[in-house]
């Protein structure tokens, strides 16, 4: 197993906010993390990335145990992390961005930009300056330049208009093909589904629920994600 997280658990301050979350991610797999807002979803890949380190339970990525480690050191083993709002170093251009943590491998900025055509085009605007799916664009193609063993995706596609959704699940769909793994948190059940292997499902802060995509039946998704 490339990512095995057991039982972890962890805090803001003295709240607890994962009482015990498991999941796996195999080589080339896609797993799909879900959950209603606000039921910890944010908070594992948090603790899976060491930014807020679990007190207790385990993350270990291709056997190595990630516990006291910075996130940095984390990176460095091989987890690329899209986050949740982008997050792109704003006062650096997009070639700035995409440089700042390469790593020699497989993914290039030919390779990037074969992936997302339009950040070529902007290669020498300030990151502040492009359009929302544009900093998601860079913020994915930023993660690829460090050549991961795994991506950790969160809400990829969330505010984004349909046209350039389509552009990202495009991306993620080729992503999966070429055997890159994959950890995916996204609302879009009907462009998530068809991308997923595995689904891991969290009720307050617990793993309630995991199994083949196939297998999250519509009673599932009324139970555990309806609204």
């Amino acid at each position: 197993m490339l990512l095995d997280v057991s039982r972890i658990e962890a805090f803001y301050g003295a709240s607890q906010a994962l009482f015990g979350v498991d999941l796996s991610v195999a080589e080339g797999e896609a797993v799909a993390l879900m959950g209603r807002n606000g039921m910890g979803k944010t908070t594992t890949i948090r603790a899976i990335c060491n930014l807020n380190p679990p007190r207790a339970g385990a993350v270990r990525l291709g056997g190595a145990d990630l516990k006291g480690r910075r996130p940095h050191h984390v990176a460095k083993l091989g987890i690329g992390l899209v986050p949740e709002g982008r997050r792109c170093f704003p006062n650096l251009t997009v070639h700035e961005n995409l440089v700042a943590a390469a790593r020699p491998g497989r993914w290039t900025l030919d390779e990037v930009n074969a992936l997302f055509p339009r950040l070529q085009e902007r290669y020498a605007q300030m990151a502040r300056s492009l359009s929302g799916g544009e900093q998601q664009m860079l913020a994915i193609g930023r993660a690829l330049m460090t050549n991961p063993r795994i991506l950790i995706l969160d809400e990829a596609t969330e505010g984004l208009a349909p046209v350039i959704r389509q552009d990202i699940w495009r991306a993620i769909r080729r992503l999966k093909a070429e055997g890159l793994s994959i950890l995916v948190v996204d609302k879009t059940l009907s462009e998530l589904l068809p991308v997923a292997d595995r689904c891991v499902i969290l009720e307050n802060g617990r793993s309630a629920w995991s199994g083949k995509a196939e297998e999250l039946t519509t009673e599932l998704q009324d139970r555990y994600l309806g609204v």
